[in-house]
């Protein structure tokens, strides 16, 4: 079993949970994070003044899959939330070493 992590532009949620549906993906969570990558920010000009943003919005999206699905759910994801420009995201893999679902018991493959 993997989680898979993306931090993307909020824009393009809907693209990717409607992406993620299509190929049977029946759960994931989306959390609103601030970061930045190699842009660092940028500055915007407000009522005449100028201000550097360091923390630009993102959302963070974790999926749990069975290890023979990561490959297509990376493709899916990074297919949605692609646009061409600076801040598309990164999308990470990570090792799930345990799932257990609390309302029936089930562990792993079956939790998920």
């Amino acid at each position: 079993m993997k989680t898979v992590m993306a931090i993307i532009k909020p824009f393009k949620l809907d693209e990717v949970r409607d992406a993620l549906t299509g190929i049977g993906i029946q759960g994931l969570t989306v959390t609103e994070v601030k970061g930045y990558g190699r842009q660092k920010g940028h500055t915007e000009i407000y009522r005449g003044t100028e201000y550097a943003v360091s923390f630009l919005p993102k959302l963070k999206i974790e999926v749990a899959v069975d290890t023979s699905a990561v490959e297509k759910v990376v493709d899916v994801i990074s297919g949605a939330a692609k646009t061409g420009q600076i801040g598309d995201g990164k999308i990470f893999v990570h090792t799930i070493d345990q799932a257990v679902r609390i309302r029936t018991g089930e562990t792993d493959a079956e939790a998920l």
